[in-house]
């Protein structure tokens, strides 16, 4: 391995702990205590290094962390994919409550990752297109990316709201059940 191939290596390392230390710590304590100065604490590196390596400070940490995430996403979807409209929606909404500060990170907090763009990283599309491959089957004659963000929006608006504490806690899978079987009923 040339000095250059090390150099290369070792930042790209440096840059990975930096954004497992963020998730790590907005998991434990949410994206309002990630701070840079608490990071560079954290990994034992100063916060120039922190941002030489994402210039954007936080923003920028927040959303490799999210980028992260859209492919963890993707894979859990396409393994949920076999069970149809029901796996890839509980698939969607377990990772939302086992993940949930790199879900805001995702889909709740400011940021500036294109959606629905030309430049929407890869990473994304292929999240979405999780959701697609099981909603695409069942639109009829209906714009099939229009119905899979309905379906996408359904899903999270019932987390967001579940987590906000604002629908009742025992009936949770019942409206699960209920946006999956509107959308399931497309096919018949």
């Amino acid at each position: 391995m040339t000095q250059r191939q090390r150099r290369v290596r070792d930042r790209t390392e440096r840059g990975q702990r930096i954004v497992s230390a963020a998730r790590e710590l907005a998991e434990a304590e949410g994206w309002d205590a990630v701070t840079t100065r608490r990071l560079a604490a954290l990994i034992e590196y100063s916060q120039p290094v922190l941002y030489s390596h994402f210039p954007g400070g936080k923003d920028a940490i927040m959303a490799a962390a999210a980028l992260e995430g859209f492919a963890e996403l993707a894979s859990v979807l396409a393994a949920a994919r076999e069970g149809g409209i029901a796996g890839v929606a509980r698939a969607y909404v377990e990772f939302a409550d086992v993940k949930p500060a790199l879900y805001d990170a995702m889909f709740t907090l400011a940021s500036e990752l294109p959606f629905a763009q030309d430049d929407t990283p890869a990473v994304m599309q292929e999240a979405f297109a999780g959701l697609f491959a099981v909603v695409e089957p069942v639109a009829g004659d209906e714009e099939a990316g229009i119905l899979t963000e309905v379906f996408w929006g359904a899903l999270h608006g019932l987390i967001t709201l579940d987590r906000g504490h604002r629908l009742s806690p025992e009936n949770r899978d019942e409206r699960l059940a209920l946006v999956v079987g509107r959308f399931r009923a497309r096919a018949d």
